[in-house]
């Protein structure tokens, strides 16, 4: 078995299991790109491997009460239809005709948009003390628009055979904005269970499995999205969407062409970015660290007037 498949699938899902998002995206490219696997052996293994690695992700949040299995019902109502016919409609076209191409940019556009987009709105929250973290049971489900979500993310996964975690977490932010972090991250990874499926169900009919590298990916990657599902369960909100924006953002860079190298770069420079803005916003007038909650210097010295 290849050890270098198994510790870039353990990557991968360890990503996947913490943010929902990026593992269509990233894996097929780690495969091909970085081990030189045949794209088709890579496409075909990879749908078939996340079908074994969601669920056990799923079930982690699923524990935690953090699933909304009406939302997830709507989602599979637009999703799996929509894979079947996305997939049929890329057997039928063939990949010359461009088409899987020209989606894969609109897609890698939209997704580095929604980034961008959570990035601003966290800023927006942040300066007016607003809180997004609605309780499941109070969420009011949207069937139409959520069939739409499915729909969309469903097309997708069919016409350009990778997944669409990371456009289903954008989508689903904007149909639902105050939804907490870790309830879109169990929903999204219980959602795309039925998607996989469909999707995988596809891949077999038109293409072909190597029974070896799927086994690598799938003894890489279910451990690894465990331990992301089991972190991404218990993190506050706080430290859980910078990841599913890294990840979005890295997905939308893959899309749009971007290789392995400059990807790579890209993303680290933007965690860089994070952890500095985040460690400066935790520092105090004195320049010094302080703790989550504790008083800054001039909250201090009012205390002690009292």
């Amino acid at each position: 078995m290849n050890g270098d498949v198994v510790l870039g699938s353990a990557l991968v899902g360890l990503l996947v299991g913490l943010t929902g998002a990026g593992g269509g995206a990233l894996m097929t490219p780690m495969l091909t790109l970085l081990l030189s696997v045949k794209p088709s052996a890579a496409i075909s293994s990879d749908l078939v491997a996340a079908v074994c690695m969601r669920p056990f992700g799923a079930a982690v949040h699923l524990r935690r009460g953090n699933v909304n299995g009406r939302l997830v019902a709507w989602l599979a109502v637009g999703s799996v239809p929509a894979a079947v016919a996305g997939t049929a409609l890329l057997h039928v076209l063939g990949a010359a005709s461009g088409a899987p191409a020209a989606l894969e940019l609109a897609l890698g556009t939209a997704l580095l948009a929604g980034a961008a987009a959570m990035v601003l709105r966290h800023e927006l929250d942040r300066r007016s003390g607003r809180r997004r973290d609605q309780r499941l049971d109070e969420l009011a489900v949207r069937p139409f628009l959520s069939v739409a979500v499915g729909a969309v993310g469903g097309l997708v996964v069919g016409t350009t055979s990778v997944g669409a975690g990371s456009l289903m977490t954008v989508l689903l932010l904007f149909v639902y904005p105050c939804i907490g972090a870790r309830a879109l991250v169990g929903t999204d990874l219980a959602q795309a269970i039925p998607l996989s499926l469909a999707a995988a169900a596809g891949a077999l009919a038109f293409g072909h499995v190597a029974l070896g590298l799927t086994a690598a990916v799938v003894v890489g990657s279910v451990p690894a999205v465990v331990v992301g599902a089991l972190c991404s369960s218990r993190l506050p909100d706080a430290a859980v969407r910078p990841a599913m924006a890294l990840a979005i953002l890295a997905s939308g860079c893959k899309y749009i062409g971007l290789g392995p190298a400059p990807l790579m770069v890209v993303v680290a420079g933007a965690a860089a970015v994070a952890g500095s803005v985040a460690l400066w916003r935790r520092r105090g007038p004195s320049g010094g660290l302080r703790l989550a909650g504790a008083p800054a210097d001039g909250e201090l010295g009012e205390l002690a007037g009292r």
